[in-house]
């Protein structure tokens, strides 16, 4: 009997069967996302979403994102736990779109790996999908590549991007910071998806597994370091709408949004304030979370050193004009986020001292840390 004809794609190491079982599984998830706005379903060559509704717009300027999670998916490989990663996903790509004061309309995701294994990709794109939901975007199409030979069979690394809409008017930005404006501090939920390579050098020197036991927190160092990245896109965009409502125009009370990524706080709050002014954001207005604290004291380093690295617990920053901030935190608490005052903008003159000038190419303002941190857990 004739041997049977062998798959020189397989025998290169890419198993199509493995992808096709992947996207069954994920079918549901996606499509969930879907409103009636989305056309041709799951696994197309592209995504359709009907953009008729942008008619209403007076003049509707799309805003776009793309970003990854970084090295964080190498303490999901391994410990096996990929259920969270997609929504850091969503968290660093539409996060961004709501600094604009745009709200999300679709996301495409990418993931690349080693070898597929379809339940592992299936829980990643579950995740993308529930945090899609959690932010109003459809997720309307994405790419799963094997590469054999390139990254290793347990290794992957995802990627995406997304599009969102605002009306021209209503763009949040710098040109709307004013002098007094008032700085407020969003909490995060931890480390969110930056300086990872800083917290697998301390991890891995300090000899500590990811299995095993982080006794400050009740679970395993895996477990505490794959805390999701908080969502704020929906809450933010509400914030807006409340405010805009409450001064009867515009984007109301709220002027300038910043994601606190790469960079930390100075440098990102820095990007979103006009050339010529300055803030200074107070240290004791708030307490590091514990995750911040426990890698400091394993390194033997201080907060302050980590501050160009690591949000320390504020994963947004809004400014916003002072008649507005007793509303726009009781807004953000009613959502489950605390906000609290971290400092104020100015113009003109500064305190003498070092301060960030503008930031990842944005000649903007000019920002500090002041003081020390709260010892209590704001």
């Amino acid at each position: 009997m004739a041997a049977s004809p062998t798959n020189p794609y397989s025998e290169a190491g890419v198993d199509t069967a493995a992808g096709d079982l992947a996207v069954e599984l994920m079918k549901s998830s996606v499509r969930a996302t879907h409103g009636p706005e989305v056309l041709g379903g799951v696994g197309g060559f592209a995504g359709l979403f009907d953009a008729s509704a942008l008619r209403d717009f007076r003049r509707p300027l799309l805003a776009t994102s793309t970003d990854g999670v970084g090295t964080k998916v190498a303490i999901a490989q391994a410990i096996d736990k990929h259920d969270t990663i997609g929504q850091d996903l969503v968290g660093m790509v539409v996060d961004d779109i709501v600094v604009v004061g745009a709200k999300p309309l679709f996301m495409t995701d990418y993931i690349a790996c080693g070898k597929v294994f379809p339940q592992r990709i299936a829980d990643i794109v579950r995740g993308i999908a529930e945090a899609c939901t959690a932010t109003g975007t459809a997720l309307v199409g994405g790419e799963t590549a094997e590469h054999p030979g390139l990254l290793g069979p347990r290794d992957y690394d995802v990627a995406g991007a997304a599009t969102g809409v605002v009306e021209a008017d209503g763009i949040l930005g710098a040109d709307r910071v004013q002098d007094g404006d008032v700085v407020l501090g969003v909490a995060s939920s931890g480390l969110h998806s930056n300086g990872y390579s800083l917290v697998r050098h301390i991890v891995t020197n300090a000899g500590i597994g990811y299995g095993d036991n982080a006794a400050d927190f009740g679970m395993t160092w895996g477990e505490a370091l794959l805390e999701p990245t908080r969502l704020y896109t929906l809450p933010l965009l509400r914030l807006i709408e409340k405010l805009g409502a409450s001064t009867g125009s515009g984007t109301g009370g709220v002027h300038a949004l910043s994601h606190v990524t790469g960079g930390g706080i100075a440098a990102n709050l820095a990007r979103v304030l006009p050339q010529g002014s300055w803030a200074e954001v107070d240290r004791s207005t708030w307490s590091p979370s514990p995750i911040f604290r426990v890698l400091i004291d394993i390194a033997g380093s201080t907060l302050e050193s980590a501050e160009g690295t690591w949000n320390l617990g504020i994963g947004f920053l809004a400014i916003i004009s002072a008649d507005a901030k007793d509303a726009a935190i009781a807004a953000l608490a009613a959502e489950g986020m605390p906000a609290w005052q971290v400092g104020t903008v100015g113009f003109g003159a500064r305190p003498s001292g070092e301060f960030e000038q503008g930031a990842k190419g944005v000649d903007g303002g000019a920002v500090r840390l002041i003081g020390a941190y709260a010892d209590g857990a704001k």
